[in-house]
């Protein structure tokens, strides 16, 4: 692979170490995935496994969203959930040194969507198949949206990909679902993850009343004694998102709404599609060479 500018051998393997745990814990946890299994055991042991295989964390809080959530789900702390007839979307991510790894599959467990599953994985092969050094994040957006469509449903219009750096899940540049005007052009060494959603309904998600996901955005001296031993508990998730399951002691509420309201952290809501249509999800993460791609999660 041709390497663009700050991207070492070190490095890149790095990501490929993140992406070839992660694949291995992917294919076990989707196997954990079914009608009467509990969600917050199959959470942990995502979070759990990767650790095992050498990953040095989550990258991010297992996502197991549901029917029409598109993303954001998580188990909150105590979960008795178990999985019914559901279409669950099972998003995860690693890291190995910072260096992230990101993938999402979908698993039907209604036995009735298989069409819309494969809609979402023929727009992640098509927008694999389009990138490139110099392509833009436009003509990715196209061929997602011309491969979802063809099976009869929408791309969802204000969820994208993005870029992965070290420490940080979501960096620039966004990867859409659809048609754009102008967009970012990509080049060879770029991290990005790719990751069409396809529904059944309206191509749009809104912020659900539930939030267990946090991030921390900024850092800001606090007074509250509760709220500084918890920011001090953070440290080690650096600006990686976490899950309010992860959290111990008292207080913590309360100390997470004080935090928010600094500014501190950023909390991401659980996202659902607008006229509660089913939803599919697929991703892998890639390293963009000069007439292709390397997927570090395949």
């Amino acid at each position: 692979m041709k390497e663009g500018p700050r991207m070492t051998d070190e490095i890149v393997e790095k990501y490929f170490s993140a992406g070839r745990i992660l694949s291995q814990v992917r294919s076990e946890a989707k196997d954990r995935i079914k009608v009467g299994a509990s969600m917050l055991e199959v959470a942990e042991f995502v979070e759990n496994r990767a650790v095992e295989l050498g990953a040095d964390g989550s990258a991010f809080p297992c996502n197991l969203s549901r029917n029409d959530e598109a993303a954001h789900a998580t188990p909150l702390p105590g979960d008795e959930t178990l999985f019914g007839e559901d279409v669950v979307k099972l998003d995860l991510g690693v890291h190995v040194d910072g260096y992230i790894a990101d993938s999402a599959i979908t698993v039907d467990l209604t036995g009735r969507y298989g069409d819309l599953v494969k809609a979402s994985e023929a727009g992640l092969d098509a927008a694999i198949d389009t990138v490139k050094n110099g392509v833009t994040t436009a003509e990715i957006g196209a061929a997602i949206e011309d491969a979802i469509t063809s099976y009869g449903f929408k791309p969802i219009g204000n969820l994208t990909g993005h870029g992965v750096a070290r420490y940080i899940p979501h960096a620039p540049p966004s990867v859409p679902n659809r048609r754009i005007g102008g967009g970012s052009v990509l080049h060879t060494g770029d991290v990005i993850a790719i990751e069409p959603f396809a529904t059944d309904g309206a191509g749009k998600v809104f912020d659900g009343s539930l939030t267990e996901i946090f991030q921390v955005i900024r850092s800001k001296p606090v007074r509250l004694p509760a709220v500084r031993q918890l920011l001090k508990d953070l440290e080690p998730y650096r600006t990686l998102p976490f899950a309010r399951r992860w959290l111990k002691g008292d207080k913590i509420e309360y100390s997470l709404l004080q935090l928010e309201k600094a500014g501190i952290i950023h909390s991401f809501p659980v996202l659902k599609e607008a006229a509660g249509g089913m939803v599919s999800q697929t991703e892998h993460t890639l390293i963009v060479t000069e007439d292709g791609c390397h997927i570090t999660t395949k």
